[in-house]
């Protein structure tokens, strides 16, 4: 006869709390559709004013009911990105057809300039990809869906993560590392 140990009701607890928590992240309704989402687009932002038009176009494509996705979204457009939205049942076939390999995919995929941008990535590390643009990259990708990243804010909760190079050649390498909140951004300082 096993006897249960009181540690093992706990951490199964805490666990299925953890799991209801990250999930409702990604189960409230979003509004984005298929239309640009500019409704935070600064007009005199210093930011959006560093990005090149060409570079501020932002195609995303989503899980309808994915609230960490828009909120992900609304990070980008308040710094000048313009999005177009696709809200899609079944991303699978977009992200293999975009080379992103399912070990490194998250809950939205998203295209600038044919270079692709996979997960809670934040808008700092997008822009400065952006304006590298390195040799022989896809994109970046944050695997998964880390606690604190943009779009998965939980209070002053935070996971360190890396921001890693998508390389044509099918690896990968560290880009950035994220190891503390800026502002509730999942930003470095």
């Amino acid at each position: 006869m096993r006897t249960l140990n009181i540690f093992d009701g706990l951490t199964r607890l805490l666990f299925l709390i953890l799991v209801l928590v990250a999930a409702s992240a990604c189960s409230k309704q979003t509004t984005a559709g298929t239309t640009p989402n500019t409704a935070n687009v600064p007009t005199n932002s210093t930011e959006a004013q560093n990005v090149p038009e060409q570079n501020r176009q932002l195609v995303v494509y989503k899980s309808p009911t994915c609230g960490c996705c828009g909120a992900w979204v609304d990070h980008m457009t308040g710094a000048g990105f313009i999005a177009t939205v696709h809200d899609q049942e079944n991303l699978s076939p977009i992200k293999n057809k975009l080379g992103i390999r399912s070990d490194l995919q998250s809950c939205h995929t998203a295209v600038v300039n044919d270079y692709v941008f996979e997960g809670h990535i934040p808008v700092d590390i997008v822009q400065q990809f952006l304006e590298e643009a390195p040799r022989d990259a896809i994109g970046l990708a944050v695997p998964g869906m880390p606690v604190g990243s943009p779009g998965m804010e939980m209070g002053d909760r935070f996971q360190a993560y890396d921001v890693l190079l998508l390389k044509s050649d099918g690896s990968t390498q560290v880009y950035a590392h994220i190891d503390q909140l800026k502002n509730g951004s999942g930003v470095q300082q």
